[in-house]
Formats: C-alpha cells, sequence, structure tokens
C-alpha cells in the first residue's frame, strides 16, 4: 500500500518511513500536495521488460537522418 507524506514529516519521521519500507510498504513524498519522490525497498523490481513492447507505436520519418534546415544549424553554433 501507498502513503504519502509531505516533505517536513519525511525529514522529522525518516527512520520511521524506513521501517515501513523495509516490510514492503511504498511511500510517496510530497511537496505542497504534489508527489515528488517515491520510497522503495532497496532491489525491488519493476517486472521483466519485454522487448518490442512498443512496436506499432511509433514511426519514423523516411527524412529522420536528412540534414537540419540551415537557420536550425545556426542556433547551435
Amino acid at each position: 500500500m501507498e502513503k504519502a507524506v509531505n516533505v517536513h514529516e519525511a525529514k522529522t519521521g525518516f527512520s520511521r518511513l524506513l521501517r515501513k519500507v523495509e516490510l514492503g510498504e511504498e511511500v510517496v513524498i510530497a511537496r505542497a500536495g504534489k508527489p515528488v519522490a517515491r520510497l522503495v525497498p532497496f532491489g525491488m523490481s519493476r517486472g521483466a521488460r519485454k522487448p518490442g513492447s512498443a512496436k506499432g507505436l511509433l514511426k519514423i520519418r523516411e527524412d529522420f537522418d536528412a540534414p537540419l534546415p540551415r537557420a536550425t544549424m545556426k542556433a547551435f553554433e
């Protein structure tokens, strides 16, 4: 189960939060109610990645590796 805490609570109760994480619980740290970080047990796996899972979702244009327009190149100089 995921528990959200604010930054102040995370700083003052860090040891307590670590104990919860050691038991397998995930803790979300929020700033002004907006989640910014997640504490999870070390070595926790997100599951196996499946190669090719995005097949058909992406398209690469034929001119992908064509030179950039001169104006764009000038912006990098």
